[in-house]
């Protein structure tokens, strides 16, 4: 199902819903069940700040083409935390999970939105003018913040998800307080998410920021997407660069101003972060998940997933 939706700056959730035919419950947008399951919800505390939950599979592969227009003078930055909640759907569905992730960009830039069908999204999105996000962390010290708050072009960061965040999270599910405080407390629980971003990025190194073309941006998450396909293959930087039509220098530079990693660095770490999630989940042995993952050497292997997750393959996966 392909939609076409015209952002004004307030949203594109009402005009989804209508196009999927959801029904409305309160602050609460129901999935149909002939669509799939699950629900949207959010708030709006004027100009300043929008917030929106994403709890819901689909049955059938949704694309969202949108178009923004923006008031004159709105400028606000995005903040996407992806794969943040417990899933939703019974897990005997065979259900796959969004990657969990935060991306950060001006509103401008995600015109695109890809919904794989039965995939479970479970996100918070929070829309912050720039203006509120300076009088919330303009004071602190540091070149990746400042970089946020200073872009005036279109840019893109993302980072990981923290266990704090993952808490956060779960009181947006789960909220203790009466209906009538709702409002007050989401907010404050925007703005502690927006907090745990921020220290996250304070612990990257300092880099030079470049302004991104939107080609480069679609190009960097290209080879990101690669990336995850062939965590077998070790990335080969001359044959990425000329698929994504830069030069190899740029891209090494956009691809660590975005991802905070190194090409190298961020594959191995997806590659032990697979080895992880196949250890436990799948209950693959350690042989196994290191020849899959193109590990010739399976000491090699141990060595490599001890410096990422702090104690040998064999070891975690009985644990």
């Amino acid at each position: 199902m392909k939609i076409s939706i015209t952002d004004n700056g307030s949203g594109i959730t009402k005009e989804f819903a209508r196009a999927i035919g959801a029904t409305i419950d309160g602050r609460f947008i129901r999935i149909p069940e002939s669509k799939g399951e699950g629900y949207i919800t959010g708030f709006s505390w004027g100009n300043n700040l929008r917030m929106m939950v994403r709890n819901y599979y689909l049955k059938e592969d949704v694309f969202i083409m949108r178009t923004n227009e923006l008031a004159e003078g709105q400028d606000d930055i995005v903040f996407l935390l992806s794969g943040i909640f417990p899933p939703l759907i019974p897990s005997e569905k065979q259900l796959l999970t969004e990657q969990a992730h935060v991306m950060i960009c001006k509103h401008a830039v995600s015109s695109i939105i890809a919904m794989p069908l039965n995939t479970i999204f479970g996100s918070v999105t929070i829309a912050i003018s720039r203006q509120y996000l300076h009088q919330l962390f303009g004071a602190i010290n540091h070149p990746v913040v400042a970089s946020v708050l200073a872009a005036r072009d279109n840019f893109v960061f993302e980072t990981g998800i923290s266990a704090e965040m993952i808490k956060t999270a779960g009181d947006f599910l789960h909220q203790p307080v009466p209906e009538g405080l709702e409002s007050h407390f989401y907010k404050l629980k925007c703005e502690e998410l927006l907090c745990y971003t921020f220290a996250l990025l304070m612990q990257r190194d300092a880099v030079p920021t470049s302004n991104m073309h939107i080609d480069d941006i679609k190009a960097i998450y290209a080879i990101k997407s690669r990336l995850q396909l062939h965590l077998d293959q070790p990335p080969n930087i001359a044959v990425l660069a000329i698929e994504a039509h830069m030069s190899e220098p740029k891209l090494r530079k956009l691809f660590k101003q975005t991802f905070g990693k190194g090409v190298f660095e961020y594959y191995q770490t997806a590659r032990i972060q697979e080895a992880a999630k196949l250890l436990k989940e799948k209950r693959m042995t350690v042989s196994e998940v290191g020849y899959q993952l193109g590990f010739t050497n399976l000491s090699h292997f141990s060595r490599v997933f001890e410096q990422h997750i702090g104690m040998k393959p064999k070891k975690y996966s009985v644990n």
